[in-house]
């Protein structure tokens, strides 16, 4: 490393991955520096899955409650109340004590944390502020930020991030689009007792997931009450006397008192100064990078949201570790984005790892399929109308798993162990051999012994 130079690495962009890489790297004896113009923990951390999750969790505490009187709770309805603001104020301090956390894991590291923007001024000088600073790597780890298309009253609609922040809940809402926050933000507005109509361009919403899945989950959510709009955009948005206008591409009106869109997410790499030095982006605005997340550009490098790898703040800890080893290590390691489980915690949760039923077929694999769909053993007393689905896609010639998916309670904690499962190359046999935690309903996957027609 330039003992010329300020420090051997100056991460930009504070986030899961970079916070992991600086850490990392300062640990393997680098002087590291880390910039941030926002927050310590990115999106995950304060407007993203941390917030998100809490938010689930109280909106599933209604139907909790309904629940009770199934197994002799008596919880009188009229006692009963929600208050927005206290759900936020905890939210925020919680937030607030994870900031903390990371601003010391940093410094605990031997971190040099700098608050400000950082511009590229060469490849190895970045300015913040009137401070410039030298390095022989900088890495780029500014993340994503909510994309909301450009229709006529677009200033009216809100992103998911300021949906962490609402100073109160409508009674309405509309969510447009069709993705996993979407469908998200959808059971949390429901949860929470707001009307909830979720509106999406395409046929069928979580595009990407396994059909069976998909389409499973279309009977569950109208079960919450929302109202599904497939087949339909949002032409334009307009203020109203009791909240909003929403102007509709089949025609109809909506009035409502809160427009979310959860329409995708771009790359957060404008104004660094990328493009003048050489770094090169792809078609849909990514930071281009090779298999060591090097740019064009011998010293910049890039991990996370920002490369348009699969947006996780596993994968981008995981990428981190690998550059980190890569830069200041032995020069090995490398990402392997197969068998990366991950769920969608909508209600019920959605887990997931593996291929789907239409990814296996599209890779010439001959297929098995075994199907599950039952009540879970909590609502035979709740009598709550809510089914779980599981299943399993099987390599016909090798018995090898190829894919698991479930919707349920705890999909996200049961998928967790069959992603170790997958990563070890487990068969059929092998899920059949394993003797069921009784009774819960993870035994279900090891228990299913006929294929489904």
């Amino acid at each position: 490393m330039s003992e010329s130079r300020d420090f051997d690495l100056v991460v930009i962009g504070a986030g899961s991955g970079g916070v992991r890489l600086a850490r990392m790297s300062a640990q393997r004896g680098a002087r590291v520096a880390i910039v941030e113009s926002r927050y310590l923990g990115g999106t995950c951390v304060n407007v993203g899955c941390v917030p998100k999750k809490l938010f689930v969790y109280g909106a599933h505490v209604g139907e909790d409650l309904e629940d009770a009187a199934g197994y002799g709770w008596h919880v009188p309805a009229d006692d009963v109340r929600f208050d927005w603001p206290t759900l936020v104020a905890n939210k925020n301090t919680e937030i607030e004590r994870l900031n903390g956390i990371y601003q010391q894991l940093l410094e605990g590291a031997g971190v040099t944390i700098i608050q400000g923007t950082a511009t590229l001024r060469d490849p190895n000088t970045i300015a913040v502020g009137e401070r410039e600073l030298t390095a022989d790597h900088i890495t780029v780890a500014t993340g994503s930020w909510p994309a909301i298309p450009d229709v006529p009253g677009r200033e009216l609609i809100l992103s998911s991030n300021e949906m962490f922040y609402l100073p109160q809940l409508p009674r309405e809402a509309v969510v447009w689009g069709g993705g996993y926050i979407a469908v998200e933000f959808a059971g949390i507005l429901a949860g929470l007792g707001v009307e909830t109509t979720l509106v999406y361009r395409g046929e069928l919403f979580l595009r990407g997931f396994d059909d069976d899945v998909r389409r499973f989950m279309v009977g569950e959510l109208e079960k919450k009450g929302i109202r599904l709009r497939f087949n339909t955009t949002i032409n334009g948005v307009e203020e109203s006397g009791i909240g909003y206008s929403v102007s509709l591409s089949d025609g109809s009106v909506m009035d409502t008192g809160l427009v979310l869109a959860a329409t995708g997410r771009r790359a957060l790499a404008d104004g660094i100064g990328l493009k003048a030095l050489g770094v090169e982006f792809t078609a849909s605005g990514h930071i281009h990078v090779d298999e060591g997340f090097r740019t064009a550009v011998p010293s910049i490098s890039a991990l996370g949201d920002v490369i348009g790898t699969p947006q996780l703040t596993p994968v981008a800890l995981a990428q981190a570790m690998v550059l980190s080893r890569r830069l200041f290590g032995d020069g090995e390691g490398e990402m392997d984005y197969r068998n990366i489980p991950t769920a969608v915690f909508c209600q019920p949760s959605i887990g997931t790892v593996g291929l789907t039923e239409a990814e296996a077929r599209e890779a010439g694999h001959k297929v098995v399929l075994y199907r599950s769909e039952f009540r879970p053993m909590k609502h035979t007393l709740s009598g709550r109308d809510e089914r779980s689905l599981m299943k399993l896609v099987v390599d016909a010639d090798t018995d090898r798993v190829l894919g698991a998916h479930m919707v349920g309670p705890d999909a996200g904690e049961i998928m967790q162990g069959l992603g170790v499962a997958l990563k070890c190359g487990a068969t059929k046999a092998d899920f059949d051999s394993t003797i069921g935690i009784h009774p819960t309903s993870a035994e279900e996957f090891v228990t299913m012994r006929t294929p489904a027609a």
